[in-house]
């Protein structure tokens, strides 16, 4: 007869076994962990995303995030800190990050997994809300600048399920208002449709025939010569 195990302890059990799978479906995703059961990650995102160097933004490509799992978790959100630098609206200079809602109404159905989706959504900016940001420069830049197209990487956390067409390249989305800075995209161009009439020629008889054409432009001519039409 198995020990009993605690809703908590399954919980954390069944959090590593969704990251484990997460990281076999993603070239972006991978993570470290201490515990047994597992309550303190770091998670590494291998893609784009921006950081502020020497004042000026640029592109990074690696990213580490530190996730605690608390005693009351997953009662209570996790305690969530970026490690590596980071130029975001909702992630502090310090590293702390705002989840929008799920800051002050956690859902404890929400995976471990979903959240490090989130998070990576929130690197490359396919999730951010410049309207109560946590780093207000980050936000006024982003509202304002014309320099990179977002999401900074356009892959889904899940790229390699989703290049295999297993899953649609979706994401989980905070409730932020996504925005992309930068020029309007071109008009969508369609070809347009058109016909050729060639070498047709209509004889329009004006006389008694009940098989004439009746229609309002008829009433207005009063002739009884016929008329030809050539369409060229």
């Amino acid at each position: 007869m198995s020990a009993y195990e605690s809703p908590r302890i399954r919980r954390l059990r069944s959090d590593l076994a969704a990251l484990e799978k997460l990281r076999a479906e993603s070239s972006i995703f991978g993570f470290r962990h201490a515990g047994r059961p597992p309550q303190q990650f770091v998670i590494a995102f291998v893609g784009r995303s921006l950081s502020r160097e020497k004042g000026k933004v640029v592109l990074r490509e690696h990213h580490e995030v530190e996730i605690k799992l608390g005693a009351s978790y997953p009662r209570t959100i996790p305690e969530i800190r970026w490690l590596t630098s980071i130029y975001h609206p909702n992630i502090s200079e310090i590293g702390i990050v705002c989840l929008g809602a799920y800051g002050t109404h956690w859902v404890p159905s929400l995976a471990l997994d979903e959240l490090c989706v989130m998070l990576w959504d929130m690197a490359r900016y396919g999730n951010y809300d410049i309207r109560s940001p946590y780093n207000r420069e980050a936000a006024q830049w982003a509202a304002n600048q014309t320099t990179y197209w977002f999401p900074i990487d356009p892959r889904p956390l899940r790229d390699g399920r989703a290049a295999l067409g297993r899953v649609e390249a979706a994401t989980i989305s905070l409730p932020f208002e996504s925005t992309r800075p930068g020029p309007d995209p071109e008009p969508i161009s369609r070809p347009a449709e058109s016909f050729q009439i060639l070498d047709l020629e209509v004889d329009l008889t004006r006389t008694a025939d009940p098989l004439r054409s009746t229609n309002a432009l008829d009433s207005h001519r009063e002739t009884d010569q016929n008329e030809m039409i050539f369409l060229d």
